[in-house]
């Protein structure tokens, strides 16, 4: 697999029982079923309509029994606990509440489409153990990704939780590319006719960017 769904399938890994919420087409439980990943799959959302795209494509999975799927909010409707729980293209706000509402599992794959920071501390707060936090490129999109588990207790700075830990420690491409394009938005935006206030407050958000951008090519260049 490529792009976007191939790079979130590279951070899932071998579990009894897996979960994907909000699962869309279901190319990741087909990809943990088809690779002897997991001894069950759940596909859930809280579509009907939404579900039935991943019920076409795991059909044979659905019929043998290996492939359970769920409308439901989150994990409610599951009959088992998983032990590996793949939540891609929620919010983070929306993750949280999931996750408030039901339980953190051993393993975890969160991909969040906005408001990251949120579920980081999220995760933090509960001692769970971030083993990966970054930021990728799917065409002309940046995603970030949080996996890891739920014992560990990662300890975070405020600023590792509003970037991601990975970002600032071991910075790719990716990330400078997305600061940048956040970067010229704001310029965008500040070349318009904007109220003072939120010219202070794009012009706080650009510093902070370049704050973040000269710090994190500083380590980039360090390692070579």
């Amino acid at each position: 697999m490529e792009g976007r769904v191939g790079t979130i399938c590279a951070y899932l890994s071998e579990a009894d029982v897996f979960a994907d919420v909000g699962c869309d087409h279901g190319f990741m439980a087909k990809y943990m079923l088809e690779n002897g990943l997991c001894r069950r799959a759940y596909i859930s959302d809280v579509s009907e309509k939404s579900l039935q795209k991943a019920k076409a494509l795991l059909s044979r999975e659905i019929e043998a029994g290996r492939c359970i799927p769920v409308v439901a909010d989150g994990l409610k409707g599951l009959k088992e606990p998983c032990d590996l729980l793949l939540i891609a293209g929620l919010g983070g706000e929306e993750t949280v509440r999931i996750l408030t509402e039901s339980y953190l599992p051993q393993k975890f794959v969160f991909q969040p489409m906005k408001n990251a920071e949120k579920l980081r501390a999220y995760l933090v707060e509960k001692g769970a153990g971030i083993e990966h936090d970054l930021t990728f490129k799917e065409g002309a999109y940046f995603y970030d990704l949080i996996a890891g588990s739920s014992r560990g207790g990662s300890k975070y700075t405020q600023k590792q939780i509003l970037w991601g830990r990975d970002n600032l420690l071991r910075p790719a491409p990716p990330f400078f590319e997305k600061l940048e394009s956040e970067r010229n938005k704001i310029l965008t935006y500040l070349a318009q006719d904007v109220s003072e206030k939120s010219r202070e407050e794009l012009l706080s958000r650009m510093q902070a960017l370049d704050e973040v951008l000269n710090e994190t090519r500083r380590t980039f260049e360090s390692r070579g």
